[in-house]
């Protein structure tokens, strides 16, 4: 069984959607929509799918992958799930909780998929950090995203562009939202903060803090988790984790009950992961792994960061 696939907003990110939904083992791509026609009708010869209006283009899927801009995400989600297509929203799920909860409850009315993504849950790089030793034991995470400066998703802030990436991981892996939320950031060369820095406190007393900016010297991808064993330090560019514990493998000085074992991963595909567990949701009926309920937690917290920012 085949899932047919639109996408709308053949931009960046859009045009790897398309590209994907081509080649998929369970999807077929059937149209590309943009509010630019010469740009849909060049990423659809590419991937090999016409480019139709927006209502032809729902009509002719099972199921929408939407690719636009934020702002756009509410009135595009709506259309298809009014149609009672499925729905895949990249992330952020809105621009505002008052239009995520509207296309979370319309979703759960038609009885249609929603799904946000927040692609990094299927990196493998987050699958070697929930598999590593010791990760129940985390009191507090930092993580930081950075990345020079590149002129596109600037309608929105570094949090909704990057730091929502961190988000959401980090709150997948406490299990818990966060009840308190500082930040600081300022706009730098765009209408909005183009870099920031948040502290989340949760209920539990477990604290994170996450750092993001599009306007760096160089890539820099990393996440230390600290707890009650030891420590573990990531770096997602070099592929590298190591752990140190209790009993760990390697032996370190000055700490003969403790060692240090370490861990590295084969990058895979992460968008055609995603964009798998989305067809397996649609065709299967399995729930996915990122859904709207999902995709509203880390608006809120993001959202919570931008007004910190002021």
């Amino acid at each position: 069984m085949t899932l047919r696939l639109a996408v709308l907003g053949a931009g960046h990110f859009g045009r790897f959607h398309a590209l994907k939904a081509a080649k998929g083992a369970r999807t077929r791509l059937v149209a590309v929509h943009d509010a630019d026609p010469a740009r849909a009708a060049a990423i659809g010869a590419e991937a090999g799918a016409p480019a139709l209006g927006l209502a032809e283009a729902i009509a002719a899927a099972d199921a929408v992958i939407v690719a636009a801009p934020t702002r756009f995400h509410h009135a595009l989600g709506l259309a298809v799930l009014q149609a009672g297509r499925h729905l895949f929203m990249e992330k952020p799920i809105a621009a505002t909780l008052a239009e995520a909860d509207e296309l979370a409850a319309l979703a759960a009315a038609r009885g249609r998929v929603l799904q946000v993504g927040h692609i990094e849950r299927f990196s493998a790089a987050f699958r070697a950090v929930v598999a590593a030793p010791g990760r129940d034991q985390a009191l507090s995470w930092d993580a930081v995203r950075a990345a020079p400066f590149r002129p596109r998703s600037l309608d929105v802030s570094v949090v909704l562009d990057l730091m929502i990436h961190d988000i959401d991981l980090i709150l997948t892996l406490a299990g818990e939202e966060p009840e308190v939320v500082e930040a600081v950031g300022a706009r730098v060369v765009s209408d909005h903060p183009d870099f920031a820095v948040a502290r989340f406190r949760f209920p539990s007393g477990r604290a994170a803090v996450i750092t993001a900016s599009r306007v760096s010297l160089a890539m820099e991808r990393r996440l230390r988790v600290l707890g009650r064993e030891g420590e573990m330090a990531v770096d997602f560019l070099q592929r590298s984790l190591a752990v140190l514990r209790r009993g760990g493998a390697e032996p370190v000085a000055n700490m003969p009950a403790h060692g240090v074992d370490r861990a590295t991963w084969t990058d895979h595909d992460s968008l055609e992961a995603e964009q798998a567990g989305f067809a397996t949701a649609c065709l299967d009926g399995n729930p996915p792994e990122v859904d709207a309920a999902a995709g509203l937690r880390a608006l809120k917290a993001a959202l919570a960061v931008e007004a910190a920012i002021g």
